[in-house]
């Protein structure tokens, strides 16, 4: 494929875009050190991908997240289908990785996960708040159970449509579904990570009140671990005209 990459405004894929609730999202992180290297290691993205043509036709975008943490980058990348990914994988990537790691070397590549995008919400038609945070919620379970994925997530959604004293900075959450049944994640958008901090320090366990329907979140059967982490969107890419 022939094709100019386009800086995507505000920093963030397009959770709505036609293609991705029947695609494939890829969501890796790496661990560069320090602030200073995050951001060498940014600048280092956006270098090697401006410099070359959109590398395959499925994939839909490329987004880079600089974490609250110092030492982490969260990579979200959004594809037609398996297929396009393991060709980009074959194809293009080691050299992308290579020119990356001359400019920044030592990167630790923490292993890399595949989803499905299963349900979004909070996002109304209305609101054009941009998120200044992204907030990544992991959840892990005991072993493959699609139907038990879907389960939790929907119990989520119960919750949060039952309460009434939700932060207002909290703006959407997209939650994915891992394909080999094992982990959910929640691709958050909020105002700012304030916003995230005050809602954690409510008087709720998380970001919402106590409820029976937040306890039924809580102490899902077969949820043996996971992670809330703060992120920035930093660059987001596709294909251009």
């Amino acid at each position: 494929m022939t094709a100019n990459v386009s800086v995507q405004p505000d920093a963030r894929p397009d959770l709505g875009r036609p293609g991705v609730g029947v695609g494939v999202v890829k969501v890796s992180t790496w661990d560069v050190g320090t602030p200073d290297r995050q951001r060498a290691a940014v600048e280092a993205v956006s270098k090697v991908w401006q410099s070359r043509d959109w590398p395959h036709a499925g994939l839909l975008s490329y987004t880079v997240h600089i974490g609250e943490d110092g030492r982490t980058l969260l990579h979200y990348t959004q594809w037609t289908d398996e297929d396009a990914y393991q060709e980009f994988f074959r194809t293009f990537r080691d050299e992308r990785n290579a020119e990356i790691d001359a400019a920044v070397p030592g990167i630790e590549r923490l292993g890399i996960h595949s989803y499905a995008l299963y349900r979004s919400g909070g996002l109304g038609p209305d609101d054009r708040r941009v998120p200044g945070c992204v907030v990544i919620v992991d959840v892990e379970f005991d072993g493959p159970d699609a139907a038990r994925q879907r389960a939790w997530v929907d119990a989520v959604f119960e919750a949060l449509e039952s309460d009434s004293g939700l932060h207002p900075g909290g703006i959407a959450g997209h939650f994915h579904i891992s394909l080999d049944g094992t982990r959910v994640l929640n691709y958050a958008e909020w105002e700012s990570a304030e916003a995230h901090r005050e809602a954690l320090a409510g008087p709720g366990d998380g970001v919402g009140s106590r409820t029976p329907q937040w306890a039924k979140v809580q102490s899902f059967p077969g949820v043996t671990g996971g992670g809330v982490n703060r992120y920035t969107p930093a660059l987001s890419f596709s294909a251009g005209a």
